[in-house]
């Protein structure tokens, strides 16, 4: 794996290469969703624009939120932050990370704002729903190849040798991050043939909110790093892949509530 290599005497990480490969790929594809299904392209690219602030902010929120370990050391030893130098790269070393989940929920808000305060159709939000997992499936292959996260030990995985997290070098591990990568682009494709033939018209986000979250909650059965934090015997990412299935729930019943009251008033 190559985590990280030299261009012009720089280093560059490639899971960042592989995440601006996804937000470009992504955008092409935004773009030609838009063209083929007569959406305005404009509003659409900067849709997409701005969910990727909500990606970056919803993302190193909830990576500060599950270290909260270093939140809690920064406040006990405050009287040795000496300087807003030090005090910036303690916020950096906090919040310098990224959580899927975190980035999800920061989007999802990001793209729910911007399409109220614009009027768009539901159809932005159906197109958001094949962008979310193919901008996700670069994502996994950045970890994968990073071997920032990484799975369980595996007679038939891969080892790694340089990766970031040294408790993964060293012994052959099973490739999760490529297992969900798969899952994420077939999840895109999927959700592509639905959005272009318009079935469940306004309900393609609701669609992926269960189908990933399930696959999720299974698939952190195989991931060896623990970093994330053990609640009762579940990951983080767990908890949150099953409070995202309640929610979804309870807002799709919600909304078959109201329009049976609409058609019930008309």
């Amino acid at each position: 794996m190559v985590p990280l290599f030299q261009i012009f005497d720089k280093t560059v990480s490639i899971y960042m290469i592989l995440g601006v490969i996804g937000v470009l790929v992504v955008m092409f594809a935004m773009y030609r969703l838009a063209v083929r299904d007569k959406l305005d392209e404009i509003e659409m690219l900067w849709m997409v624009l701005v969910s990727f602030i909500g990606v970056f902010l919803g993302g190193s929120l909830l990576y500060g939120l599950v270290n909260y370990r270093m939140i809690l050391a920064l406040i006990r030893n405050w009287e040795q932050v000496d300087s807003f130098g030090t005090f910036l790269d303690c916020i950096l070393s906090i919040f310098g990370g990224s959580v899927f989940y975190g980035g999800l929920l920061g989007m999802l808000l990001a793209i729910w704002i911007y399409r109220k305060k614009r009027r768009l159709s539901h159809r932005y939000f159906d197109a958001a729903a094949v962008g979310i997992p193919l901008f996700h499936t670069f994502g996994r292959l950045g970890c994968f190849l990073g071997g920032c996260c990484y799975g369980v030990e595996c007679k038939f995985g891969f080892t790694y040798h340089y990766s970031l997290a040294p408790d993964a070098n060293g012994v052959s591990r099973f490739p999760v991050q490529l297992l969900e990568a798969l899952f994420n682009a077939c999840l895109a494709l999927i959700l592509y043939r639905l959005f272009r033939r318009k079935k469940l018209e306004g309900r393609l986000i609701n669609v992926y909110l269960y189908a990933y979250p399930a696959f999720r909650f299974l698939d952190e059965f195989l991931r060896g790093d623990t970093y994330r934090g053990l609640w009762w015997g579940l990951s983080t990412s767990q908890w949150i892949s099953l409070l995202i299935i309640l929610g979804n729930t309870v807002y799709l019943l919600l909304s078959h509530k109201k329009t049976d009251k609409k058609t019930d008033a008309g």
